[in-house]
């Protein structure tokens, strides 16, 4: 190919919205580099023996589970439960209720209606009801709504640990939390499997300032019960204002404050006049290029390369020893 159509291609692709400039751009955001996660706040609590004294509630037969299918649902608020399993005998069983089914909606003993978005709704029933108590249910199955109705019975042993997860926010609060243990919930009034126990943060999270420390479980955000960490990451997601009202529980006290959001740090600084110039500076790393390519520079934390043409190139980089005291 000639020199002229070399330049050609270059200056087409440069103009071009298909060029490799749009298909480099980063997919996700880089992790917070400030972000302080305490190493004894990594594991569980070791709290079973005190799980295994609570009351044990209520037994319905029914194991239920997250509706939502795909990682892309699951990023999003959650809405539905659906039936896991169903013990055999139990008074789920007798009720008709199968595997598959959608629960949507749930009366105890002729109480409101209330939806069902979580499992932890559920398990707070089963803690809270008496023995006898009416249940009735408005359920999906295979797209046709049903109602149903089942009599709780006292449970003769506590219900399976599961294991909490931990969850991510770095765009407005520089968090993260796990899901509380049943010990840690229902000391808050909470079902197992809602809140969110904070056990990392961001040196410039806003959260410090408003008086949040780690360790704290967060029970509400703007008023809303937190009966899943994820509704956590959609009200700061969602958020119009400024800040948010956040309810949390230290020691045994529910406390309410007023915290701030705020976005990240722009680092990252691009200039481009193709094919003449081309510059950018992201985090510890940094570049230049002259005459679409010509001469160029590239430096980051470990090294360095200073390239003229194909001719000539210079570099150098970090060793993998430390020098000697007073060298």
């Amino acid at each position: 190919m000639k020199p002229r159509t070399h330049l050609l291609a270059a200056l087409c692709c440069a103009a071009s919205p298909a060029c490799s400039l749009f298909s480099e751009l980063p997919e996700q955001p880089v992790a917070l580099a400030d972000m302080e996660e305490p190493l004894d706040l990594r594991a569980e609590p070791d709290d079973e023996a005190a799980r295994a004294a609570l009351p044990a509630g209520t037994f319905s037969g029914l194991y239920l589970r997250d509706a939502r299918e795909t990682l892309e649902a699951k990023l999003n608020e959650p809405e539905a439960v659906v039936v896991d399993r169903v013990v055999e005998n139990s008074p789920a069983a007798a009720a008709g209720l199968q595997k598959g089914d959608l629960l949507l909606e749930v009366e105890v003993d002729g109480g409101a209606a209330q939806e069902l978005g979580t499992v932890s709704q559920w398990r707070q029933i089963e803690l809270t009801a008496r023995p006898g108590a009416e249940v009735a249910l408005l359920l999906d199955r295979a797209g046709r709504e049903a109602e149903t109705a089942l009599t709780l019975v006292a449970r003769a042993r506590p219900a399976a640990r599961v294991a909490t997860e931990r969850y991510r926010e770095e765009q407005r609060l520089g968090v993260v939390v796990r899901a509380a243990t049943e010990v840690e919930a229902r000391a808050a009034g909470l079902g197992p499997g809602a809140g969110a126990v904070l056990v990392g943060m961001s040196a410039n999270s806003p959260w410090r300032s408003a008086g949040l420390r780690f360790g704290d479980l967060v029970a509400a955000v703007d008023g809303e019960a937190l009966t899943h960490p994820q509704r956590l990451l959609t009200a700061t997601r969602d958020a119009d204002g400024a800040s948010l009202e956040v309810t949390f529980w230290r020691d045994g006290e529910a406390r309410t404050v007023t915290a701030p959001l705020t976005q990240r740090r722009a680092e990252l600084t691009e200039v481009r006049l193709p094919p003449l110039f081309h510059y950018e500076s992201a985090r510890e790393r940094s570049s230049w290029s002259l005459l679409y390519g010509l001469a160029g520079y590239r430096s980051t934390r470990a090294a360095w390369r200073f390239q003229l043409l194909w001719l000539f190139g210079l570099g150098g980089g970090d060793a993998d020893e430390l020098l000697e005291a007073g060298s």
